[in-house]
């Protein structure tokens, strides 16, 4: 049996603060960058393009939402062309690819946090809409359905990703690893209006080690920071802005291995990308001890059950027929 060995990459840095087409260009900048340094799998923040809404945590509701209005004008359609150059940065630089984005729902409002899982031939082959929005992010995302908690087979292995806070949620992880996943991408975003007390990139490492430690696979973070641009877009509806979003130890990006363990130098609040080398055989010997989809559980004890039918909002039904469609 095969188990690849290949060299990834990850971004820390902030987008073009709600300007799609600029976000891309620095997004295809950095993809050209890493490939060329070797790296076959590059991973992006939570919602890249084209920013997070900041506004939820800094303003009251009725103040943030003209907001809202353009973040949604600055989502886009997860096949649409705007993304389709980063699909064919992917096919011309034969790297795969994560990054999450504002998915534009149907509904001329909704707004999914979605992340992207791109091949190396430049094709879209899976998405995943965070299942519930955060905190104060509820004033903005729809929630997913369990129909993206999926595992994606790629030519450098299995991959599955979970956005920002949901990396906590212990039954959607158990969930991609019940299903092979070897290399994990969790994505987020620098969040300095935590409470004062919270240590935002040591809960990033302490998230990733754990689905590591507990899954025997590689976790990728890829987080993204706050640039001096979305401190001033803010400032001229909160002046003190700029102090609300700085804050030490708000950004954590890197690799941790099977055990758990850091890989190499992370990166703490700075801009950058960071490389390791993944070799998914070191996957294999830590399941000897603890293989919590294995011998090291109890299935006869526990039962998930995960409903992966697509959420309909609407179905219609023809009159000439009855409710069975006859």
């Amino acid at each position: 049996m095969d188990f690849p060995k290949f060299k990834a990459a990850t971004v820390q840095t902030s987008p073009v603060f709600l300007n799609v087409e600029k976000t891309i260009d620095k997004a295809i900048s950095l993809i050209s960058e890493a490939a060329a340094n070797g790296a076959k799998l590059i991973a992006f923040p939570e919602v890249f393009v084209a920013g997070y809404p900041y506004w939820n945590w800094i303003m009251t509701p009725v103040h943030g939402s003209a907001w809202y209005e353009k973040l949604y004008r600055n989502s886009v359609a997860a096949d649409g062309p705007e993304m389709t150059r980063i699909f064919n940065a992917a096919r011309e630089y034969n790297i795969q690819i994560v990054i999450g984005m504002n998915e534009r729902g149907d509904s001329y409002g909704e707004i999914y946090n979605t992340n992207l899982i791109i091949d190396s031939n430049g094709n879209l082959i899976g998405k995943h809409r965070k299942l519930v929005p955060t905190w104060a992010e509820k004033l903005t995302w729809t929630s997913g359905d369990g129909s993206s908690l999926k595992v994606y087979k790629t030519e450098i292995g299995p991959i599955g990703t979970l956005a920002c806070g949901e990396n906590t949620n212990t039954l959607a992880r158990f969930t991609l690893l019940s299903q092979g996943e070897l290399i994990h991408i969790a994505n987020y975003i620098s969040l300095p209006v935590a409470p004062p007390d919270y240590n935002m990139a040591e809960a990033i490492k302490i998230r990733a080690a754990a689905h590591s430690f507990e899954g025997k696979l590689f976790t990728i973070v890829s987080c993204s920071t706050i640039s001096q641009e979305i401190m001033d877009a803010m400032k001229a509806d909160v002046p003190d802005a700029e102090e609300l979003l700085t804050r030490k130890n708000s950004a954590f990006s890197g690799f941790i291995g099977p055990n758990g363990a850091v890989i190499g130098e992370p990166l703490i609040d700075e801009e950058g990308i960071v490389y390791a080398e993944i070799d998914l055989a070191k996957c294999i010997q830590p399941k000897q001890m603890h293989d919590i989809l294995g011998h090291y559980n109890r299935f006869d004890i526990f039962d998930l059950r995960v409903n992966v039918t697509p959420r309909k909002n609407i179905t219609f039904i023809d009159n000439n027929e009855d409710f069975f469609g006859r």
